[in-house]
């Protein structure tokens, strides 16, 4: 089995988070990392080739030359290769942009039965990369999935509003997981020592046969942006007799019993 997982490089969500005045996340305010998400959905990935050693784990990501660090640690972790799709064209690229890309990056690599993605990454929280890759590639998509079991198919457990339902698809097939999904591991010595001989293919889109224009795509831009207000006071409850009922409705309202 092949398994490839898309790797989103983001800002530290520990360090300083700001906008540029074009309304694009400041990736220079702090330090560049791997999402958690997507060290995660490597997690799984890997815990699969633990269970199979048959298992071939290949790790994607766009991005500028800084991604080459992040991509480098997911193949200390573990993986056994790396794509890198570099392009100064996909500066600033929105998620219909992004999707494509990986769509196309991941035509490129031979035998590919199953994508790994995380639900949603912390800078941008648009959660759609990976339905719409799959949406390119006219394979099935698992989202949100917790409890991943990887088999001759993939299947797991999604919450909804209402509880949680059981889901399965035929492979070839993306999923996307939760943060409920283990925490990664920690590269050791000799994963950090081996990872420097592991292959690690740069791409630009011409190597993909993208057309850099994207044809048929419209490139979304941030016409404006404002900062966060300043959060508000809460709700205070005094309870002269009716609080419970109170709490109740408020709790109802917002979905949250």
């Amino acid at each position: 089995m092949k398994i490839v997982v898309l790797i989103k490089q983001v800002p530290d969500t520990y360090g300083e988070r700001r906008l540029t005045p074009q309304g694009l996340v400041d990736r220079d305010a702090s330090d560049a990392i791997i999402d958690e998400i997507s060290e995660r959905a490597l997690e799984v990935a890997l815990q699969q080739k633990d269970a199979d050693k048959g298992t071939e784990v290949v790790v994607l990501s766009m991005g500028p030359d800084a991604v080459t660090a992040s991509l480098r640690k997911a193949l200390s972790m573990g993986a056994d290769s790396a794509v890198h799709v570099i392009d100064d064209s996909l500066s600033g690229s929105d998620t219909g942009l992004t999707a494509a890309t990986l769509a196309a990056a991941v035509r490129s690599i031979d035998g590919v039965d199953l994508i790994v993605a995380g639900d949603a990454s912390t800078d941008g929280r648009g959660g759609v990369i990976p339905a719409m890759v799959a949406e390119h590639l006219g394979i099935p998509c698992l989202a949100a999935v917790d409890g991943l079991q990887i088999g001759s198919t993939v299947s797991g457990t999604q919450a909804t509003e209402s509880g949680t339902r059981q889901v399965h698809a035929g492979l070839p097939a993306i999923v996307s997981i939760t943060e409920s999904s283990p925490e990664a591991r920690f590269p050791n010595f000799k994963g950090i020592m081996t990872a420097k001989r592991k292959p690690l293919s740069v791409l630009s889109l011409s190597d993909l046969g993208v057309d850099s224009g994207f044809p048929g795509l419209a490139r979304s831009v941030v016409v404006t942006a404002t900062e966060r207000p300043a959060r508000a006071a809460g709700r205070k409850v005094i309870d002269e007799g009716s609080a419970v009922d109170e709490l109740v409705e408020f709790l109802a309202a917002e979905r949250l019993i």
